[in-house]
């Protein structure tokens, strides 16, 4: 086959291929499928030898029969109309001579002789050559000619070729998946689709516009290109084909491009079921553009994917965890139009792979410079650049700026307006020239139109000489502010590109709150922060980078280090009241969240979705950083990891103490990562991991973090079955902490070790063990439940541990946690989708009002803890050996000695630890 006829092949190959992934709703590899079809695409094309065989002996006709224009300018076919040219000027030269004409005349009529001969030659070649092209075209696209004879074959090699391979593909897939086991359901199967979760994904559709960044505050002077906007978009809407629309907003920083995609967002709201914003960090310098795998998990998370869905308990690399990823996020977007802004991009392939292919969406994508999507995308796709605003969208802006700050009541009492006197046009040009026309720099410098008539503010701009239109405006506000407010704006570059409010606010100036929050609202009135949401403040990238010479300026490492520490302090703390209220360990009461912005857990959690890759970047500039409040913060992070089921996210926590070399930290993840691999039922990866970390903290002469490595260690031994090195471990662990600091993490090494006796056979020693565990927690927060009815009560068990707060709270928001068949592992806590079916009749077996004979033996328990212990503290019996025996019978099966402390294992644990001096690992 010749090349340019193979290029055709392949690319009716590719378009077989792009159809058969869309028949089968994305299920099949198209890159595997597409690179097996290039392979045998000789065999397919033999199918089709004949008709090829046809169409090459036309075109090689057709190519005989026809003469290229270059061919009739050969040097054989202008030959002799030249010569005879050439001996005709030569002759007419030589008679005006012998004439007695002059020589200058004697020229040019040989000249002119010549340039006749020579444009006559070109005439008749080229009138020669085009009829005869005509012609030859005529007969190649007759019937029977090579065109026709070229459809012929590129169909008889779909037909008899593509096609048929695609089929014999499609057998051989279906034929080497393994066939899944009937398995009995305990929950009849209702028919038709999961509601629940169909409800659920609409309910978070429809409030996913409510995440939007708040479309307040001065806007102007894009109303064409809002139009422009909606038009592509009722366009699209109008056509047959499915299809998304790409509008591309490109322009300079501090052009409004932002603005502009959230304004149309909520001005295209009726059209769409969903929205959803992704900071993909591409033109920020200093951080790493965000990767395309957690830009789809967030888009999933907001778009209402199932949350089973997303968690990554397997060891899969990152490129294995992109492609499934988007494999879900395009079976769930299909047929779902919804709005996505794709801000600050930069590669066209992170693109198009975030585009929903199969939905009439809206992406719109903002970038510095006009982005290069593939010609191929399966989109409409535009681009709009975005400018400076023009005279009259400019002055509309001051105008809207000026008369947003009069609304808030920022002018001080008795002052007047400035904008009540003569309208000033020379001076609004003159602003607007030294703005540039660029909406952040113009909201910036408007905002001092209450205290400035417009002659002052553009003298006051044009005073700081030749620099940016931006950073002219940013001086102008920077130097209006108060010194505190200043020292807050410059202290804010530290957070990054995370959201922040009051508490964290004043962390960095070690103040109160108030006064923090009334300086955020100070500074939000002046333009220089971005109201995101409620009471929750962004630095814009411009105004981030300007704040962050400012900082390194104007203060000393002493002071900026102290601010970035008490702020690492803050995020930990907050990051660690999130979790602990998921555990169900703290009050969901109004106002808790108050210092920090938030109104709700689900806020709270919402923001640790969103600002958690933020954290974890700021943390690799934390130079001179107390590690205690690193190290707390790192714990946090761990734990919303286990909590999420994003072990990827764990390693690359690991990863990063690796890198900043801080053994301490280092020992700390890795102890997770031990705890992480149990959970994945790798217990002997676990057990070498915790054994090397507990060799670890004996290094480094602390104690305190050694004795929760062997607690670790003895319940992934009990795990293994190896319950006599089980207990030896753990009762080494509580050996180590004998001193009255460390009394909650002694009680959950007797939780331990009570489950390892009871396995054991020694239910008496447990029952004792679980006791004295019980005197350690304060307010019996283990609230141990034992299950025989006929051993005699002591005195507070029974309201402790059936019906106190911390059982009732653990099952009511965690709900049971289901043991994985053939392998031991522990539970993650709560499954982030909510209860299954079968949540409701085990709910009824562990009910606190239920008898003793209703109880079975529960599922293996999951815990999770800010420092690692409550992920530890479970009764290790979801192994096939270690565990407690699951016998056939259910409900009546778990009265017996050896179920004396069947359920003491599912409660939860506190999750904030005591106190345990420096080495606290």
């Amino acid at each position: 086959m010749r090349d340019s006829h193979r290029v055709e092949a392949e690319r009716l190959v590719v378009r077989a291929v792009e159809e058969e992934a869309r028949r089968t709703g994305g299920r099949t590899d198209s890159g595997a499928l597409m690179a097996r079809a290039r392979g045998a695409l000789d065999t397919m094309a033999a199918g089709a030898a004949d008709e090829y065989a046809a169409y090459t002996r036309a075109l090689d006709a057709a190519g005989a029969g026809s003469q290229p224009l270059s061919a009739r300018f050969s040097r054989a076919a202008l030959g002799t109309p030249l010569l005879v040219t050439g001996v005709a000027a030569a002759a007419a030269f030589g008679a005006d001579l012998v004439l007695g004409t002059a020589t200058g005349l004697a020229l040019g009529a040989g000249a002119v002789v010549a340039v006749a001969g020579t444009t006559a030659t070109v005439a008749r070649a080229t009138a020669s050559h085009w009829p005869a092209a005509h012609r030859s075209a005529g007969e190649r696209n007759q019937p029977g000619g090579p065109e026709q004879l070229r459809l012929e074959w590129l169909t008889a090699l779909e037909v008899r070729g593509i096609r048929p391979y695609l089929d014999q593909q499609r057998v051989l897939t279906a034929s080497s998946r393994t066939p899944k086991k009937k398995t009995a359901s305990v929950v009849p199967k209702l028919r038709g689709g999961d509601r629940s979760a169909a409800a659920r994904t609409r309910s978070v559709l429809e409030q996913s516009f409510g995440h939007l960044p708040a479309a307040d505050g001065p806007f102007a002077g894009r109303r064409s290109e809002l139009a422009q906007i909606a038009q592509w978009v009722h366009a699209a809407r109008a056509s047959t084909e499915t299809r998304p629309t790409v509008v591309v907003l490109h322009g300079t920083p501090g052009s409004g491009r932002t603005a502009l995609a959230v304004r149309a967002a909520h001005a295209l709201k009726d059209q769409f079921r969903g929205a959803c914003v992704v900071d993909l960090r591409g033109d920020v310098a200093g951080e790493a553009p965000l990767p395309t795998r957690d830009a789809l998990l967030h888009l999933l998370n907001r778009l209402g994917a199932p949350r089973e869905q997303l968690l990554f308990r397997d060891r899969s690399s990152a490129g294995q965890q992109v492609r499934r990823l988007s494999e879900l996020y395009h079976q769930h977007l299909t047929g779902t139009p919804v709005t996505i802004i794709l801000d600050d991009a930069t590669d066209a392939a992170q693109v198009r792979t975030l585009l929903p292919e199969r939905s009439d969406s809206l992406v719109l994508v903002t970038a510095r410079e006009p982005l290069e999507l593939p010609a191929d995308i399966p989109a409409r796709v535009h681009l709009l650049p975005v400018a400076g605003l023009d005279a009259a969208g400019a002055e509309e802006l001051l105008r809207e700026s000026a008369e947003a700050l009069r609304a808030l009541g920022t002018a001080q009492a008795g002052e007047a307006p400035a904008e009540g006197g003569p309208y000033d046009h020379a001076s609004t040009d003159a602003v607007v020239e030294l703005c540039g026309g660029l909406p952040l720099a113009l909201r910036v410098a408007g905002s001092s139109l209450g205290t400035r008539t417009r002659g002052e503010l553009a003298a006051d701009l044009g005073a700081y000489g030749p620099v940016p239109p931006v950073e002219r405006a940013l001086w102008l506000r920077y130097t209006d502010q108060s010194e505190q407010a200043r020292r807050l704006l410059r202290r804010l570059a530290l957070a990054g590109r995370a959201s922040l409010g009051a508490a964290a606010a004043a962390s960095l100036l070690a103040a109160d709150e108030q006064e923090a929050g009334q300086l955020l609202d100070a500074l939000c009135r002046a333009g220089l922060l971005t109201h995101v949401r409620g009471s929750r403040y962004r630095l814009h990238d411009l105004v981030r980078a300007f704040a962050l010479a400012r900082l390194l300026d104007e203060e000393d490492a002493a002071d900026r280090t102290a601010a970035q520490e008490r702020l690492v302090r803050n995020y930990a703390e907050l990051a660690d009241a999130v979790i602990r209220m998921v555990d169900g360990k703290m009050s969901t009461r109004a106002g808790h969240f108050g210092s920090h912005g938030f109104s709700s857990l689900d806020a709270a959690l919402r923001w640790l979705d969103d600002e958690s890759s933020f954290i974890t970047s700021a943390l690799r500039h934390s130079e001179g950083v107390d590690q205690r409040a690193v190290l707390h913060l790192l714990g946090a992070l761990c734990d919303y990891c286990l909590l999420r089921g994003d072990l990827y996210r764990l390693g690359e926590i690991s990863e990063l103490t690796q890198a900043v070399d801080q053994g301490l930290l280092e020992r700390s993840v890795q102890w997770r990562t031990g705890i992480a691999a149990r959970q994945l039922g790798e217990l002997d990866k676990a057990r070498t991991t915790l054994s090397s970390v507990v060799g670890l903290y004996r290094e480094a002469h602390n104690d305190a973090g050694a004795a929760l490595a062997l607690c670790s260690l003895g319940i992934t031994l009990h795990h293994q079955g190896n319950l006599r090195e089980a207990s030896a471990r753990l009762r080494e662990a509580l050996d180590l902490q004998a001193s009255p600091e460390q009394a909650e993490d002694r009680a959950w090494s007797l939780h331990a070790l009570a489950a390892v006796e009871r396995d054991r056979a020694n239910p008496g020693e447990a029952l004792a063990l679980l006791d004295t565990a019980l005197t350690l927690q304060p307010g019996g927060r283990v609230a141990a439940r034992r299950g025989l009815d006929a051993l005699p009560a002591r005195p507070g068990l029974p309201a402790a541990g059936r019906s106190g707060p911390g059982r009732r709270g653990a099952v009511r928001r965690a709900g049971p946690v289901r043991p994985h068949p053939g392998r031991a592992r522990g539970g993650l806590g709560p499954d982030p989708a909510g209860p299954r079916p079968a949540d409701g009749r085990r709910r009824q077996q562990h009910s606190p009002r239920a008898g003793a004979a209703a109880r079975g033996p529960g599922p293996a328990p999951g815990q999770r803890g800010r420092a690692g212990r409550g992920l530890d503290a479970v009764l290790p019996g979801a192994g096939a050996r270690g565990g407690r025996r699951h016998r056939p019978g259910g409900a009546g099966a778990g009265a017996g000695p050896h179920d004396v402390l069947a359920d003491a294992g599912r409660l939860r644990p506190r999750l904030r630890p005591a106190p345990l001096g420096p080495g606290h690992p």
